[in-house]
This record gives structure tokens, C-alpha cells and sequence, in this order.
């Protein structure tokens, strides 16, 4: 069951410049979707057109059922919007900027949920406290308290954890694994892959204004999954026998060793044949080591493919 529907999505600027280009992507309630793309691939116009903030150029976009343009007070009540940009008001409290942030939504006080929002996020400490005093992290941290402030079903993270420490990112992504467990439906942008990697159950590429791919994480770590055989030799090579050619192998390591790429999928691997062939060469190996490429090899492979 799809909570947010995009169809045929574009968005063309008054300078003429084409941000999205014809998008269609539905995303499942409950789950985690990280678009993942460089930078300037369209990622934040995509998250402002759903969130109501930019108008389309063409196309629809429903949220929960409610199209974001002619029904934008109820899209837009569904959801909460974590921006890049860290925009608080540095005099007010974290309690009051959170507080209020509910208000503007319409929803009556209810301190129980607020003070609920600050403890999951580690701010209640700091319930008193100006933002002006605040860590980079921390008022991160409050701008996501201010977009869980009125209970919405889907929540945007833009960038969450641009420019933070790998502590708080650790952190962060316990915070919206449990939001996504409360049944709230996360989406993320990002350019850190292992982003993607730890926390999506989905995940679209997004570059120069198309979807690219949309896969489940796993089937498109198994499905681009290319693996890297290592062969550690016992004597230095100083070039590769002619009769190893067709194994297209790389020589590493100071000639110490050979590198072999293989696909999973295969039927084959190819192994046996390059071992044998090794042998037959009179090259001795003292160790093998396999790798399998990262969702960063595999983004970094599509995006350059196109």
C-alpha cells in the first residue's frame, strides 16, 4: 500500500533549468526510502514538491490520499520535513520551538507527546535550554523533534546527517529505525551510501532529474554484486603471462598480486579455470581473499554508466 504516489513528475525553473524529469515513484507506508544521488540530482526539489513547498511543472502528487496541491492543508498535516538547512530561532527554548511548531499545525497542546518526542531524541535535558546554546548535533536534533511535533505519518529527512560526528549519526539512525518500528514512514536523501546501506529497505537513485532505479536494498546489493577475488602469490610478478589473458586479471601489490573480478550471478565464476590456469603458469599462491562490491562501487558504476 503506497503512502505517497508521484506521477509523471516534472519541474522546469523560470531560468528554463529542468530539475525532474518525468518521475513516477510510490512509496510503501512503513517503510524506509533512501533516494540516494549526487549532488544537484534533484533530490531536494523532489522533497520540496512533495512537502508543498515548490509547485510542480507537471504530473501529481498524492500523500495519504491527499493531493499536495489541491489538498495541500491535509498532505501536508501527514507530514514532518527534517530540512538540511539548520533554520531555529536561536533565542527561543528547545520546549517552546517544539511546542510551537505543533501549534502551526492545528494541534491542540499536549505536552505528554512533546516530552515523549524530546526523550526519544535525547533532548530532554535540554528542554530549557536556547538554541543558540546548542551543539550542531543537538539542534539537528531539534529540528527533527519539531517535525515529529504534530504526529505526522511520513516523515522527510533531508540530509540528516550532513556535517555531523559518526557518533550522532550511530544515534540518529537508532531514532528513525524506532520511528519507522512506530509505524511512521521515513524517507531519506543522502550521498553518504552507507547511509542507504545501514537503514533502507528501498533504495531510488536519483541523477540529473531522473529516477535512475528503484530496488529493494538487498536485491540490488545481490543484483549488482560483482565480487573481487585477491590471489596473494608467494614471488613477485613483474607483468602477467599471455597464456592468463582471458582471465582479464590486474596486478597488484607491487606484482605480489593478482586481482580477479567475477560476477555472482554467473553461471559460472570462472575460478576453477584461472586456478587451474595459475598452476599451469608455475604461478604459486600462498592465500585467496574474496570482496564483494559495496552499494558505493554499485551507485558510483550507475551513475557514471549514464
Amino acid at each position: 500500500m503506497s503512502v505517497i504516489s508521484v506521477a509523471n513528475l516534472s519541474k522546469t525553473y523560470a531560468g528554463g533549468f529542468r530539475a525532474l524529469k518525468d518521475i513516477s515513484l510510490d512509496i510503501r507506508r512503513g517503510e524506509i526510502f533512501a533516494l540516494l544521488g549526487p549532488n544537484g540530482a534533484g533530490k531536494t526539489t523532489l522533497i520540496s514538491i512533495i512537502c508543498g513547498i515548490v509547485n510542480p511543472s507537471a504530473g501529481r502528487v498524492t500523500v495519504d490520499g491527499h493531493d499536495v496541491v489541491a489538498d495541500y492543508r491535509a498532505a501536508r498535516s501527514t507530514i514532518g520535513l527534517v530540512p538540511q538547512e539548520l533554520t531555529t530561532d536561536a533565542f527561543e527554548t528547545v520546549w517552546a520551538t517544539v511546542a510551537f511548531s505543533r501549534g502551526l499545525f492545528g494541534k491542540p497542546a499536549n505536552p505528554a507527546h512533546i516530552e515523549k518526542v524530546l526523550r526519544d531524541l535525547s533532548l530532554w535535558e535540554k528542554k530549557d535550554s536556547m538554541l543558540r546554546t546548542l551543539s550542531g548535533g543537538m539542534k539537528r536534533r531539534v529540528l527533527i523533534a519539531k517535525a515529529l511535533s504534530h504526529e505526522p505519518r511520513v516523515l522527510f529527512l533531508d540530509e540528516p546527517t550532513a556535517g555531523v560526528d559518526v557518533e550522532l549519526r550511530k544515534d540518529m539512525w537508532n531514532v528513525v529505525r524506532a520511528l519507522r518500528d512506530s509505524g511512521v514512514t521515513i524517507i531519506l536523501t543522502t550521498h553518504y551510501i552507507e547511509e542507504a546501506e545501514q537503514m533502507a529497505d528501498r533504495v531510488g537513485v536519483i541523477n540529473r532529474g531522473e529516477i535512475v532505479l528503484v530496488e529493494e536494498k538487498a536485491e540490488l546489493m545481490r543484483k549488482l554484486g560483482r565480487k573481487q577475488l585477491t590471489v596473494l602469490l608467494q614471488k613477485p610478478l613483474d607483468t602477467i603471462p599471455d597464456s592468463l589473458a582471458a582471465h582479464r586479471l590486474t596486478l597488484a601489490a607491487e606484482g605480489m598480486a593478482l586481482i580477479y573480478n567475477y560476477d555472482t550471478r554467473g553461471e559460472r565464476t570462472g575460478i576453477t579455470a584461472l586456478l587451474g590456469d595459475l598452476n599451469a603458469a608455475g604461478i604459486r599462491f600462498r592465500d585467496l581473499h574474496t570482496t564483494q562490491s559495496s552499494l558505493e562501487d554499485i551507485f558510483v558504476g550507475l551513475v557514471s554508466e549514464r
